[in-house]
């Protein structure tokens, strides 16, 4: 099967960049949030949100040319710092225009892409770029080149469900993979579950990968994408693997907060990576299920659960290595042969562990004694190199996974585990 890569799958982008009210019509959308799409026009420029994952808070024209937006969370409950905006910029002939990005809490975190099609993304040259202040109170300016042409400005590249849909769309193409409907968001929203194995009568010992569970974690996604790519791959190693290993995969767990443009939330005002053990949201309540669907299967294993997320650099937060786990040390052989792959990159590791913490590594090993990762991926990391992330940790992964000895009988469980310091 021949891989697309990402960059061909967001050609899916386009679908949203083609219709001026896209979220309008999309039929999850609840009028009330397409009534509170927000535009701000002059005679020299307008702007407006009015497209997935677009979001700002309120827009105001300062001047003919200078625009401010105010950029808040999407609600007043404790939030993580990822202060996300998109929104898209045009003018009836060419002309330069700044817009000030203010924020009711945290400050500026995201470097400034723009793109004009949806799917091809620059980082702004820093020369047009300008950070005031420190902090909860940093603050950026914007100078924009801007004309009849539409320019998408947006913390991070614009990653929305439909380019989600195209990939999988491409990846249920192979003989051994399959796409189904794993249940909805709470706005009704498909989230899809793709299956990944050769076909087999044996056991099947499964490996889950979840992402998107955060909206603003694009370089997770990016990372997410060809490590999957690399499993479904034609080598030998990937063929071995897939007939021993079942690949369970969820890409996108938070659509609703990913087309509103959330920072960390789902509709329900709820972070979704601290919701595992209560279970509370339709969203995570999914995972759970899959989950106990390989418990309660008498062939099948849960071995590994890996998260896609993003953070300000590239780090694994892990199991400590003391902890007992079944596969044995498979955080630590796994990170070295990925090492070892990346001789010029450093791979970096922290390892800690709170009994009881309801995040997603930490439930399956107090619930199911396995290892659970949380894959990283900084800001700003290049991206050609996230490319390569992903593919080398897959290979790396399934070079582990391949030389663990079978799954214990009965299915291990986590005992006695002790606290290692995890904030």
């Amino acid at each position: 099967m021949r891989m697309h890569t990402i960059i061909v799958v967001l050609t899916a982008a386009l679908a949203f960049v083609s219709t001026p009210a896209a979220a309008a019509h999309d039929p999850a959308v609840p009028a009330t949030a397409a009534a509170s799409v927000a535009e701000c026009a002059t005679d020299k420029a307008r702007i407006d949100k009015d497209f997935s994952t677009g979001a700002y808070s309120n827009c105001k024209a300062t001047t003919k040319n200078h625009f401010k937006l105010t950029i808040a969370p999407e609600d007043e409950g404790e939030i993580n710092c990822s202060a996300w905006y998109a929104f898209r910029i045009a003018a009836p002939r060419k002309t330069r225009i700044k817009v000030d990005l203010d924020y009711t809490r945290c400050g500026h975190r995201y470097w400034p892409k723009t793109s004009t099609d949806g799917v091809n993304w620059k980082f702004m040259n820093p020369k047009y770029v300008t950070i005031e202040g420190e902090s909860d109170e940093r603050a950026a300016r914007l100078t924009l080149s801007v004309g009849k042409e539409p320019l998408f400005v947006a913390a991070q590249e614009i990653f929305p469900p439909s380019v989600y849909d195209a990939w999988l769309s491409e990846m249920d193409k192979a003989p051994f993979a399959s796409v189904e409907l794993l249940g909805r968001s709470a706005h009704g929203r498909a989230i899809k579950l793709l299956t990944i194995a050769e076909a087999s009568s044996a056991p099947r010992e499964t490996i889950v990968l979840v992402g998107r569970q955060h909206p603003p974690e694009v370089t997770g996604a990016l990372a997410m994408l060809p490590f999957v790519e690399t499993i479904m791959g034609d080598s030998e190693l990937a063929k071995a693997y897939r007939a021993r290993f079942e690949t369970l995969a969820v890409p996108l767990l938070n659509p609703d907060g990913v087309v509103y443009g959330y920072w960390r939330h789902n509709t329900g005002g709820v972070d979704l990576n601290r919701d595992w053990g209560p279970f509370t949201q339709p969203e995570t309540g999914l995972m759970q299920n899959v989950l106990q669907s390989i418990d309660k299967d008498p062939e099948r294993s849960l071995r590994v659960l890996i998260d896609f997320h993003s953070t300000n650099k590239d780090v694994f937060y892990t199991i400590p290595d003391e902890l007992p786990t079944d596969p044995e040390l498979f955080i630590k052989t796994w990170l070295g042969f990925y090492q070892t792959r990346m001789p010029d990159y450093d791979v970096n590791r922290d390892a800690r562990h709170v009994v009881g913490r309801p995040i997603s590594k930490a439930h399956v090993y107090d619930t199911y004694g396995v290892p659970g990762i949380t894959f990283e991926i900084g800001d700003e990391t290049d991206r050609q190199l996230i490319k390569r992330i992903g593919r080398e940790s897959a290979i790396a992964m399934m070079q582990t996974m391949l030389q663990t000895p079978l799954p214990q009988a009965p299915k291990a469980r986590a005992a006695n585990a002790q606290p290692s310091g995890e904030q």
